[in-house]
């Protein structure tokens, strides 16, 4: 399947958790892609191990922690921890990540992305929500244009 195709069925879920969510906000992956997915109507939970509460968000302190499974996972987190994400994701039955990584690795780690190969989770390990939720801005725009020009979108 490809890259697109992989992205519009992650947009076609309802229940989204976001891992990574920053207690530091400002610029944060993670707090933004987040409030991009609420504002689009999704059902979004906010994921950060040391937060109950983060800019006025409930917060969970892991994926299990969740009163409702979650369709789909986006990791925004620190490469380190995507592996431990991804385990997660396969104890709860959870087949649908996306790795944070536009420019650089972002969230990518390239175990991370095996196990979701071994384990049957389909993952997206290249682009951003930002570049597919709209309103898209320009800038994500030109990202997505140039990715796709490059062959990393496909």
């Amino acid at each position: 399947m490809s890259t697109t195709e992989l992205i519009e069925e992650f947009l076609q879920q309802k229940n989204i958790a976001v891992a990574g969510i920053s207690r530091k906000p400002q610029g944060a992956v993670g707090n933004i892609v987040y409030k991009k997915f609420k504002d689009a109507g999704y059902n979004v939970f906010a994921i950060n191990p040391n937060a109950d509460e983060i800019e006025g968000e409930k917060c969970y302190r892991g994926l299990k922690n969740i009163p409702t499974k979650p369709d789909a996972v986006f990791i925004s987190t620190h490469p380190k921890q995507s592996l431990n994400v991804a385990k997660e994701c396969a104890e709860l039955g959870i087949k649908k990540v996306w790795f944070h990584r536009s420019i650089g690795n972002g969230s990518y780690n390239k175990e991370a992305e095996q196990f979701c190969k071994d384990n049957g989770i389909e993952a997206i390990v290249y682009a951003c929500p930002m570049m597919f939720v709209p309103p898209v801005d320009f800038g994500h725009k030109c990202i997505k244009f140039f990715m796709k020009l490059g062959g990393k979108l496909k």
